[in-house]
């Protein structure tokens, strides 16, 4: 909220003007919604009428609001147990960017480091109810992409070097596959994805779920 306060100069005998001072004040509010203004209101000896001005409360809405900065907008949702998160970065971008039907399937934003973090090797990435947002690294200008439901699972599957399922592999960004190159679409009957080092494709009518890892086809895991 900005509060604006007004001075009035004192009259000077023989004189027909008057001065008058505004200044604008901000309160510290926090990072998301810092937009301290300045106001300078003139007015004039023969009316000594002061206009006014006030600023509006920034709009928003019960899930998400937004801040822009020179770098990038961040992105403020409301998650589980009313916890708010900010989004940041190219997680954010693709949020802001991302069609309802999409925010629709992510659902509801998690809460906690470990579901929102980057990792050693510059990955980002904000796991949600029904999906996660992934990018290779916090770069501005680096796309994020979106990634849920079966090919998720996939490639949320433990592998090897070669693809293949291992309990001792890694998986997600850290497996074969790699990040995600595409968002999860639909191509006629088959949602598919597309990774640094592989493909996902899941058949909506036969549930099949066929993964490639460097061109070869290796067991989903599922």
């Amino acid at each position: 909220m900005t509060t604006v306060a007004y001075r009035r100069g004192m009259f000077v005998s023989g004189l027909a003007a008057a001065a008058v001072i505004a200044t604008g004040c901000s309160d510290s509010g926090s990072d998301d919604h810092a937009a301290p203004s300045s106001l300078t209101t003139t007015v004039s000896a023969t009316s000594e009428a002061a206009r006014t001005s006030s600023e509006a409360p920034a709009s928003t809405t019960p899930t998400a609001t937004s801040t822009e900065s020179a770098d990038s907008t961040d992105v403020t949702i409301v998650g589980q147990r009313d916890v708010k998160v900010t989004l940041t970065g190219p997680i954010a971008v693709k949020y802001a960017a991302a069609t309802p039907a999409q925010k629709e399937q992510l659902g509801l934003v998690l809460t906690g480091d470990h579901n929102g973090e980057k990792r050693a090797s510059g990955v980002v990435f904000q796991q949600f109810e029904g999906g996660a947002i992934v990018a290779a690294n916090d770069d501005d200008g680096t796309p994020a992409y979106i990634v849920w439901g079966k090919i998720r699972e996939a490639w949320n599957i433990e592998r090897d070097a070669s693809g293949a399922p291992s309990q001792t592999g890694s998986n997600g960004s850290a497996g074969p596959l790699g990040v995600p190159t595409s968002d999860v679409h639909t191509v006629g009957d088959r949602e598919e994805a597309t990774f640094e080092h592989g493909k996902i494709t899941y058949d909506t009518k036969t549930g099949k779920v066929v993964v490639t890892v460097k061109g070869k086809t290796v067991p989903s895991g599922l």
